[in-house]
């Protein structure tokens, strides 16, 4: 505290007191401004000490409330004295002259707290501003919170048209699956249309990530591969699957995005019953499931969008008359028992082995109460709280397992 900044005021009656008083007040190097009324204090004044006998008993509460104040007298039993401490003065002290050192060093903790206390105010006014700020502000953030989840629902509900119908039934082969988005919007995509008569082209897709950045990703996949498929002229089925994933890789390093996928991309040629793949670090991997019996389909492939110039390779099998082929995101080990990977795979082997539709695989996962409806499916995202990840299951199914 500068103490020759404040300014003291002395309320007394003129004379030898009030200056004595006054001296015994500015030994300290305090300012002090002796008068006899508080309406010829000065502005700033820091600290007033009054005496008693210079103050009406009705004017101090007023006073107390433009300056803290401190009360002097010089007997303890002056009845104005009680009147000035019951308004709620600083404090009092008698006969001032006797103890000028007590009386200095009780201003200078008056001031100090009348200091502490307009500090305190001004936090407090400080504190109001920056709660109105505060309140505007999540008002705004809420608006865009509402605004943004609307987006995501709109997003949501086009990514979901771009799917294919389901289920459905082409050349004695059928296909279901069953999306859930961990928020509105889907990472994980899948196509399935007939090219002609003898072929069925199918894909099954898991972008890196979730929400609208992978979706986006999606949406890329599918205007690609309808591009692809109007390129194909339908020779060389098993090349179709390893030029696609290529260039798909080609076209994501040259966005610079930084999303990859995992894909599976299969060519089902109905005349020989046989599939044509290629894969792209499927996980987990393809299961076909036929005459109770599963097998993992084999083959190897780099994920596509992180690896400039992969190759994919095309491999094939045949299709029994009574098959499954199982597809599923990797979101799907998250409902599965096993404190390993291999453990949760073996368990999912089992569980597609002993499913004989999508609804029998989805209640062994327990998540047979999620919405099965496409529409209530986005609505209620981000409404998935069991799913920590997105999830996608599809089976296709064929051929004397179409009425199954």
């Amino acid at each position: 505290m500068d103490r020759p900044n404040q300014l003291i005021g002395v309320i007394d009656v003129p004379g030898k007191a009030r200056d004595d008083l006054a001296e015994a007040i500015a030994r300290d190097g305090l300012a002090v401004y002796a008068t006899g009324h508080a309406d010829d204090l000065p502005a700033g004044t820091a600290l007033v000490v009054a005496h008693v006998r210079a103050v009406p008993r009705d004017d101090w509460e007023g006073l107390q409330r433009r300056h803290p104040t401190l009360v002097v007298s010089d007997t303890r039993e002056d009845d104005d004295l009680l009147r000035a401490v019951d308004v709620g003065l600083v404090d009092y002290i008698i006969d001032p002259l006797r103890h000028g050192h007590l009386l200095r060093r009780m201003i200078g903790k008056a001031i100090e707290l009348s200091r502490l206390e307009e500090e305190r105010k001004a936090d407090r006014e400080r504190l109001g501003q920056l709660n109105t700020h505060l309140e505007e502000l999540n008002e705004s953030l809420e608006t865009h919170l509402a605004l943004l989840r609307l987006d995501q629902q709109a997003g949501g509900q086009i990514q979901r048209k771009l799917l294919p119908t389901r289920p459905q039934t082409v050349g004695g082969v059928s296909c279901d699956y069953w999306l859930a988005p961990s928020l509105y919007l889907s990472g994980d995509f899948l196509d399935f249309q007939p090219f002609d008569d003898r072929y069925l082209l199918f894909y099954f897709a898991d972008v890196s990530g979730h929400g609208a950045s992978s979706a986006f990703v999606t949406v890329l996949l599918k205007y690609l591969s309808n591009r692809w498929q109007a390129e194909w002229d339908g020779k060389h089925p098993e090349a179709l699957g390893p030029r696609w994933l290529g260039e798909l890789n080609r076209e994501l390093m040259e966005t610079g995005i930084g999303k990859h996928a995992t894909l599976f991309v299969g060519v089902i040629d109905l005349e020989r019953r046989y599939l044509h793949y290629s894969l792209g670090a499927q996980l987990p991997m393809p299961l076909l499931v036929a005459d109770g019996e599963v097998m993992t389909l084999p083959g190897v492939g780099m994920p596509v969008g992180l690896f400039p110039g992969a190759e994919y390779p095309s491999f094939g099998c045949e299709l029994p008359e009574n098959f499954r082929l199982w597809l599923c995101s990797d979101g799907i080990l998250e409902c599965l028992p096993g404190d390993t990977l291999d453990k949760r795979l073996k368990e999912l082997e089992q569980r597609v082995n002993d499913s004989k539709s999508l609804d029998d695989l989805r209640e062994s996962l327990c998540l047979g109460d999620l919405p099965d409806d496409d529409e209530a499916v986005v609505e209620d995202g981000p409404g998935h709280e069991k799913l920590p990840d997105d999830l996608t299951i599809m089976m296709l199914s064929g051929f004397g397992n179409v009425d199954s």
